[in-house]
């Protein structure tokens, strides 16, 4: 499932991230959260280029969500994907994920709604669930406000990717809206100490302690873990979900979780095309300077437009 070692651009990647450790502190967080604007205000200061952006708020359930529509560089109107960002339901935004969203939009030619919704510890789940499926609904009913078709898919990267596998559950449970596609990238599902994947690869980018927090962040309690709201492997039926594409990374501690999942969707029925990246690592397809990662959203993006007759 993992190569001999992790591929050189991804370990360099890694070892810059290794010195800036995650807070386990809701201090911590906060001061954090803070940091990482400025950080990515200059880190995205020469973006990819698209068609164009639309930053915008939609309604949510408790309150408005922030979005970034971003638009193909040619004539709409366009499918959308409803996309969600990773970071442990802690952290993230939409502009930690910019980067991604422009090249999936570039490489797909569909339009790529990303929404913020809301984070633990302060909104524990169902917040977040209930957020992303606010977002998936509103972004099918209003298709002239986002230049859409009304064609709808799912994406999203770690717990984005949770988030993703949720809203095309809950789709599917509650006859509609109907979702073309769901691009689950190493999502955070169905994740168990005693897989192989935990035991030997807790450490690199996600340590041990860090999983433990943003489980308690955001399940709170065991209760909330057996939710298949929360976690889609723990649903007994997924058959009338949408279509998926499922990627992990070899040397990622959420691979096996994200493995077992893509192994449910096919048992049953759902067209399943899972790939496991053997040298790479958890966000890998954030990391821009890992070739890799461009090779992979090509890949995701292509699948996307098959799946919605995009360009």
């Amino acid at each position: 499932m993992q190569a001999d070692e992790i591929d050189p651009q991804a370990k360099a990647a890694v070892e810059r991230q290794d010195l800036f450790p995650l807070p386990h502190s809701r201090r911590g967080v906060k001061i954090a959260r803070l940091i990482t604007r400025p950080a990515m205000w200059l880190q995205n200061r020469n973006p990819p280029s698209v068609g164009a952006t639309v930053d915008r708020t939609i309604p949510g359930p408790a309150d408005d969500l922030d979005a970034r529509l971003y638009l193909p560089d040619a004539n709409g109107p366009f499918p959308t994907v409803v996309f969600f960002h990773g970071g442990g339901f802690v952290f993230g935004s939409i502009d930690t994920h910019d980067w991604l969203c422009r090249h999936l939009t570039r490489e797909s030619g569909l339009a790529v709604l990303s929404v913020d919704y809301r984070l633990a510890p302060e909104h524990p789940f169902p917040a977040a669930v209930e957020d992303a499926h606010a977002a998936v609904e509103w972004a099918a009913e209003n298709p002239d406000a986002i230049r859409g078709t009304g064609e709808i898919a799912v994406a999203g990267d770690s717990a984005g990717g949770n988030l993703a596998a949720v809203a095309a559950l809950m789709a599917a449970e509650r006859d509609g809206p109907e979702i073309a596609h769901q691009a689950l990238i190493y999502p955070g599902v169905g994740v168990e100490d005693d897989q192989q994947s935990v035991r030997e690869h807790t450490g690199i980018v996600l340590s041990e302690s860090d999983l433990e927090w943003y489980e308690r962040c955001y399940y709170v309690n065991e209760i909330h873990q057996r939710n298949p709201y929360a976690d889609p492997t723990k649903a007994a039926d997924v058959s009338d979900v949408a279509p998926a594409t499922v990627i992990t990374a070899g040397f990622d501690p959420l691979r096996d979780g994200g493995k077992a999942y893509a192994e449910q969707l096919v048992r049953d029925g759902v067209p399943t095309r899972y790939e496991n990246y053997e040298t790479m690592v958890h966000g890998f397809m954030t990391l821009r300077q890992v070739d890799r990662a461009h090779e992979a959203i090509a890949d995701v993006a292509a699948d996307l437009a098959d799946a919605l007759d995009g360009d």
